[in-house]
C-alpha cells in the first residue's frame, strides 16, 4: 500500500473533525496564557481559521495576521470572519512574510509537529515579535498517545497499515518543546499539559467524522473493502457508549509559552 500523505484541502470537513477539538483546548490554553488585551498577534499555521476565531473571542487582540500555506483553508477562514481584525496571507512557518518585531505575540496552534524544522519555525516566530513579547504553542501528544484518532491509529499498526504522521511528530514531546523554546533564546519558559473530551452521539457519527480527517480519509481509501470492517469492528470493540449510546473520546496536548529577550 501507498504510503498515504497528509492533506488540507477541504476545510469544511477539516472544521467537523479537528475544529471542534481546536477550539476545545484552544479555550484552556487561551486562559492558560492570560495574554492582555490589545495585543497584535501572529498565528502560525492558521488552518481554516478555528483558532483565529478564538483568539477574536477570548483575549480582545488589536489585530491578527494569520499565515497557512493551504488557500483553501485561507479562503475558508476569510469566509467564517466577521469581526473584521484579522487578515489572512500565504506563507510557510519557516519564512514567515512579515518583518522583524512586528507582532506583540505569536503563536502555533496543533502546528508545530507539521513544520520538517521545527528550530526554524520556532525562530521565525521569535524573529516575527517584538522584545519582551508572547511566543506560545500547544500540540496534540502524539507519541504519548494523546491524539483525538489515538485508538484507530493503534489498530491500523495493529493490521499492518500506514497510519502516517507528520512531518515532526517529536516535537509535540513537552521536554522536546521547551528545549526548541529554550535554545530559540526564549526566557520565563512554563509548560502544562490540558486533556479534553468529546462526546459524540454514537459510534457511526464518530465513525465518520474521523474518516472525514485528511489523513484517515487518504487511508481508507487505499484499503480494501475487508480491511475497513475489520478496522472498524476492532476501533468499535475499544469503545464503552454509555446508556445512551454516547462515546465520549478524551485527547491531550502540550502547551508552551515564553517570552522573548528585551
Amino acid at each position: 500500500m501507498t504510503e498515504p500523505q497528509i492533506r488540507f484541502d477541504d476545510a469544511a470537513a477539516y472544521e467537523t473533525f479537528m475544529g471542534v477539538w481546536s477550539r476545545s483546548v484552544g479555550e484552556v490554553f487561551l486562559d492558560w496564557l492570560s495574554a492582555p488585551k490589545g495585543l497584535t498577534w501572529l498565528d502560525v499555521g492558521c488552518g481554516n481559521g478555528a483558532f483565529t476565531e478564538l483568539l477574536v473571542d477570548r483575549v480582545g487582540p488589536s489585530s491578527i495576521l494569520g499565515v497557512d500555506p493551504s488557500d483553501a483553508q485561507l479562503d475558508y477562514a476569510r469566509k467564517r470572519h466577521t469581526a473584521g481584525i484579522a487578515q489572512f496571507a500565504k506563507g510557510d512557518a519557516m519564512a514567515l512574510p512579515v518583518a522583524d518585531a512586528s507582532f506583540d505575540a505569536a503563536v502555533m496552534a496543533l502546528v508545530i509537529f507539521f513544520v520538517p524544522q521545527p528550530p526554524k519555525g520556532v525562530a521565525e516566530m521569535v524573529r516575527a515579535v517584538r522584545p519582551g513579547g508572547l511566543i506560545s504553542a500547544y500540540a496534540w501528544d502524539l507519541l504519548g498517545g494523546g491524539f483525538p484518532i489515538h485508538a484507530i491509529h493503534e489498530e491500523l499498526l495493529a493490521l499492518g497499515l500506514p497510519s502516517p504522521l507528520p512531518p515532526s511528530p517529536e516535537a509535540s514531546r513537552l521536554d522536546n518543546l521547551e528545549a526548541l523554546w529554550r535554545d530559540a533564546g526564549i526566557a520565563g519558559i512554563e509548560t502544562r499539559a490540558i486533556t479534553v473530551e468529546r462526546i459524540f452521539a454514537d459510534f457511526e457519527t464518530l465513525w465518520t467524522i474521523n474518516l472525514s480527517g485528511p489523513r484517515l480519509a487518504a487511508v481508507s481509501a487505499a484499503m480494501t473493502p475487508e480491511q475497513r470492517t475489520v478496522l472498524k469492528a476492532n476501533v468499535r470493540a475499544r469503545l464503552t457508549p454509555d446508556g445512551q449510546g454516547r462515546i465520549t473520546a478524551s485527547a491531550r496536548a502540550h502547551a508552551i509559552k515564553g517570552r522573548t529577550a528585551g
